[in-house]
């Protein structure tokens, strides 16, 4: 077991982008741990914006309904159904027969929680144990130091992954502008744009509108298109 998981360190070691990681690694960490499904998802890459995947999302992936995802934001550990839920509850919370056993790690990167990795097993199969979260943990590990370096060198700036849209609600609100008053002038809705800033602040890794702004007023996220500067900004509790 152990080799295996050391041969596991050392592909992963190899990977130069994500699309290896998927194609080469995912597969293996399945087979290591027996998984019926298994995968690697980014926060970054989630498709958010449908809003049919939202409604799913919101229960499936939600801090207050699923007391996995719960422990994974919170603990920033490797954790299993049965850690947090009782058989009978787990079978409401998620339903489906090839996810009655569950097993999630956090990919971590600056302190932040920026990924997951995930195993599932049917009802027939046998639970995880204490045995899989330690190799889940180190795997983990593995996975965030990569996150934290490879797969940074392989992302745009990060002024690149936001929409002309966004970074004109961006631009806004580094001058001083509420929600409300970004809505009137864009023609969209206060609440629409409540949803860009959150996915804004999930693309670039920031928690507060003044951090989104210092951080694209640097000189290293610097674009043509965005002209931000964080001394017009006007700190607004209604995000």
């Amino acid at each position: 077991m152990t080799s295996s998981l050391q041969l596991l360190f050392e592909a992963l070691n190899q990977v130069k982008d994500e699309q290896d990681l998927r194609s080469r690694i995912v597969p293996k960490i399945g087979e290591f741990f027996a998984a019926k499904r298994r995968g690697v998802f980014f926060f970054d890459q989630l498709p958010f914006v449908d809003s049919n995947l939202q409604k799913t999302l919101q229960l499936g992936l939600s801090v207050e309904h699923n007391p996995v995802v719960r422990y994974l934001v919170e603990r920033h550990a490797p954790v299993h159904e049965a850690l947090v839920a009782s058989p009978k509850v787990w079978n409401i919370i998620c339903p489906r027969p090839d996810h009655w056993h569950v097993m999630a790690g956090p990919i971590v990167s600056c302190g932040q929680l920026v990924g997951v990795v995930g195993c599932t097993r049917e009802q027939s199969m046998p639970a995880f144990d204490e045995q899989n979260l330690a190799d889940l943990s180190a795997v983990c590990l593995h996975l965030s130091v990569w996150a934290a370096t490879v797969r940074a060198q392989h992302q745009p700036f990060k002024t690149d992954r936001l929409t002309p849209r966004e970074l004109q609600i961006a631009e806004l609100v580094a001058l001083g502008r509420t929600n409300a008053e970004i809505g009137n002038e864009l023609w969209i809705t206060e609440n629409s744009v409540k949803q860009a800033l959150k996915r804004m602040f999930r693309k670039l890794e920031v928690s507060s509108r003044a951090e989104m702004v210092a951080q694209l007023s640097s000189p290293k996220y610097h674009s043509p298109s965005v002209t931000l500067s964080p001394s017009n900004l006007v700190l607004n509790t209604h995000q």
